[in-house]
């Protein structure tokens, strides 16, 4: 069994439709050069939430890759742990937390089971993560959110848009946040604005991106 792990590039888990479809295991896409989604700075949309201050409580990065927002909200002096199932990614940003000074939590750990973190979050940030989902997985995905966040939680979204010139892969609509983040589900949509995404193969501009704010409106079991 041990060996059959350590030959398997998913580390025992279900491979998402994103690794499904590309052939690439997300710890293979930081190995022999920076991953397409890795600039090396925070996303500006989270540098706006920083300054606007709607970094509060206890924060989790879900899918931190390299960490550059998780450090961002560490440089506000908030506890925040960045997870990903990338451990290739998390040790680059061990390593940019020792070389800026910084004490921040990294963690490996697979966001359709957030619950095995066994702690709760008041704010959640998802840079590029959401629109890596297709349809089936995101009940599992929402579901797994809400067992880390108690009312009133908030949750911010960048993902790629559908609407504009050069979009992303896996572009989203806003039809399919509301839809998957609905008050059945123990969730409120309070915003969806257009925005950019920075990434390594787009021009200075960016990507189209669609920026949303989400609330948790319940604190039951899901």
């Amino acid at each position: 069994m041990a060996e059959t792990l350590a030959n398997d590039p998913f580390g025992g888990r279900r491979p998402t439709s994103h690794e499904q479809m590309t052939g690439v295991s997300w710890d293979a896409s930081y190995v022999g050069g920076p991953a397409p989604w890795e600039i090396g700075r925070p996303q500006p949309a989270f540098l706006r939430v920083a300054s606007d201050g709607g970094f509060a409580g206890a924060v989790l990065d879900a899918g931190c890759g390299t960490g550059e927002n998780t450090l961002l909200v560490a440089s506000l002096g908030l506890p925040v742990i960045g997870v990903d199932v990338s451990e290739t990614a998390l040790a680059m940003a061990r390593g940019k937390a020792r070389g800026r000074g910084l004490q921040v939590e990294f963690a490996i750990a697979d966001v359709f089971h957030l619950q095995d973190l066994g702690r709760k979050f008041q704010t959640v940030l998802d840079c590029g993560l959401f629109h890596t989902f297709n349809s089936e997985e995101r009940p599992g995905y929402v579901a797994s959110l809400a067992a880390v966040t108690e009312a009133g939680a908030t949750l911010y979204i960048l993902c790629f848009s559908d609407e504009g010139p050069n979009t992303g892969p896996h572009p989203v609509r806003q039809e399919d946040l509301r839809a998957a983040f609905h008050s059945d589900s123990g969730w409120d949509v309070v915003s969806i604005k257009p925005d950019r995404v920075l990434t390594r193969f787009h021009d200075d501009n960016g990507a189209p991106a669609w920026f949303a704010t989400i609330t948790r409106t319940q604190a039951n079991e899901l």
